[in-house]
């Protein structure tokens, strides 16, 4: 990375830290582009040579929130071992915990855009990996409503968690999904 695209990621990140920030004391509807950059400690020109309004800003967490999810679970490769499920999700419930963004829209309506975006994408990977390693349209359908439920149940969880402003350590959030993907979801994804 040169030092130009350091500078720009760093500027990126001070938008987004000083954006999440924002959210979490304002509605997102009041939020303005001078509450960003009085925030992030930037001159007005810097925000609009990244973003061309508070939507494109809003578009761009969203997508960096997904993106960063997509990572964690790039990485995640299941076994019948509940250590590696509970570091899973315990990385997830520490993300969420840290992304003031994502925390919120799972506390409001506007969330559901959101999600709705996140579970078309996560449809989308799903059935990109299934077509080559799970033979049969019927076993890679199974599979994509069995993946499904798995990421509803969590953002069911992770909106409950959120909704009682995290008082429930993140370890035995973690644990809770754990139990629920080794005992409801990963038995019918291995045929056992």
């Amino acid at each position: 990375m040169n030092e130009l695209d350091e500078r720009y990621s760093t500027v990126e990140d001070a938008i987004f830290d000083a954006f999440f920030l924002l959210l979490k004391d304002k509605d997102l509807e009041k939020i303005t582009v001078s509450d960003v950059i009085k925030k992030a400690g930037i001159v007005r020109s810097t925000f609009y040579n990244h973003y061309e309004n508070i939507p494109a800003l809003l578009e761009a967490a969203e997508d960096k929130t997904i993106h960063d999810i997509f990572r964690m679970m790039e990485s995640f490769h299941p076994k019948n071992d509940h250590d590696m499920c509970h570091s899973y999700y315990l990385a997830i419930c520490n993300y969420t915990k840290k992304n003031l963004f994502l925390a919120n829209l799972l506390e409001s309506p506007r969330g559901d855009s959101f999600f709705e975006k996140a579970l078309t994408m996560f449809h989308k990977y799903v059935t990109e990996i299934t077509s080559t390693t799970i033979s049969g349209p019927k076993a890679r359908t199974e599979f994509s409503y069995y993946i499904a439920s798995s990421i509803g149940s969590t953002i069911g969880v992770l909106h409950k968690w959120t909704a009682e402003n995290f008082e429930t350590p993140a370890e035995e959030i973690a644990d809770i999904l754990s139990k629920i993907f080794l005992s409801g979801i990963l038995p019918n994804l291995s045929g056992d």
